[in-house]
């Protein structure tokens, strides 16, 4: 586990729990190694280059988003397979040796993206692969947090998310909701975005972002992501020429109207359901991958597609233009940059 913050340590409590032992844990402060000690009982190193002399199976990189690279490729070198939590990078550079890496040491590979293990997302995956709402026209995602709030008990000007150096603005740390609009409506092939900082918060990321994509299906979506949201909101609004689709997260449930049926179907979150459980789920797939049991729900090339296209976001936002993307996935190894029309 190269990386003890929150959620290094919650994927390290999870592994746990599903019965991964030999666990050895690595971070640079010596506050989180302390913690990961003495709260998880895991053993912890100072120096990175020691876990290279280990024979390990699987490297976790859990570390701030701009390292996620450069640490994966160094463990791609060294034989391991990988977890690189959600972004994959906050830039191009670096990826396509780290794909290439991957592909020919035939490696395994996850990119952290838990809202698809969510039950709400499953059930709508469901409804449209059987054609409840006929054809999706537009979609409308939003997500947003006060930023202070995510981890209350540290200081956020100091976190990643804060800090365009490590990696972080709300096109970063909103990289799920890219994710799973793709997963569920296919690839994008533009994207319009504005953004920028524009609340009272100490920070130089964007805090806000609109982001306006076409599909190669057609379909168009809309994603608002903040950091300026005093109470925690996530929810996606579906519209098909046969019916609507409203998950919310904060609800908990998914609710489904049909033409035929001129009625709400509600799939409510199984009984006792908690947030954990998507990241319980999500470190059994990896384990199952490393198995061979499943395929990689987002391996290190779709990865590389997620990432391109939230640049293209933000290159947008930059430069006031609607932004085309290849179209295309990362299955060859070769990155392709977006371009400007």
């Amino acid at each position: 586990m190269i990386g003890c913050g929150s959620i290094g340590k919650r994927h390290l409590r999870n592994l746990l729990a599903l019965g991964v032992a030999d666990v050895v844990a690595y971070d640079p402060r010596e506050d989180r190694r302390e913690e990961v000690r003495t709260t998880l009982n895991v053993e912890t190193i100072s120096d990175l280059d020691e876990a290279w002399k280990r024979d390990r199976t699987l490297a976790l990189i859990t570390a701030p988003t701009s390292l996620h690279v450069p640490l994966a490729q160094k463990a791609a070198e060294h034989g391991c397979h990988l977890f690189i939590e959600k972004p994959l990078s906050d830039r191009l550079e670096g990826v396509e040796p780290l794909l290439s890496a991957v592909r020919e040491r035939h490696l395994i590979s996850l990119v952290g993206c838990n809202m698809r293990f969510h039950p709400g997302l499953m059930t709508i995956k469901q409804l449209l692969e059987r054609g409840a709402i006929g054809r999706v026209v537009t979609a409308r995602v939003e997500a947003g947090q006060y930023l202070p709030d995510w981890h209350p008990r540290e200081d956020y000007r100091q976190g990643y998310s804060a800090r365009r150096n490590l990696g972080g603005g709300v096109l970063m740390d909103g990289v799920h909701e890219i994710d799973y609009v793709r997963w569920l409506f296919g690839e994008v092939t533009s994207v319009a975005c504005v953004a920028g900082q524009l609340s009272h918060l100490d920070i130089d990321t964007e805090d806000t972002a609109s982001l306006l994509l076409r599909f190669a299906s057609g379909t168009i979506g809309e994603i608002h992501l903040d950091y300026i949201q005093r109470i925690y909101s996530r929810s996606c609004h579906l519209i098909g020429d046969e019916g609507t689709i409203r998950w919310d997260f904060t609800a908990g449930e998914t609710r489904c109207y049909t033409a035929s049926t001129r009625a709400w179907e509600v799939f409510a979150n199984p009984p006792g359901w908690e947030a954990n459980q998507m990241y319980v789920d999500e470190m059994r797939h990896l384990l199952r991958c490393l198995q061979g049991e499943e395929a990689s729900a987002q391996d290190a090339y779709e990865g590389a597609r997620v990432l391109e296209i939230a640049l293209a976001a933000r290159t947008s936002a930059d430069v006031g233009r609607v932004i085309e993307c290849s179209g295309e996935p990362f299955l060859s190894g070769a990155v392709r940059s977006s371009k400007e029309r």
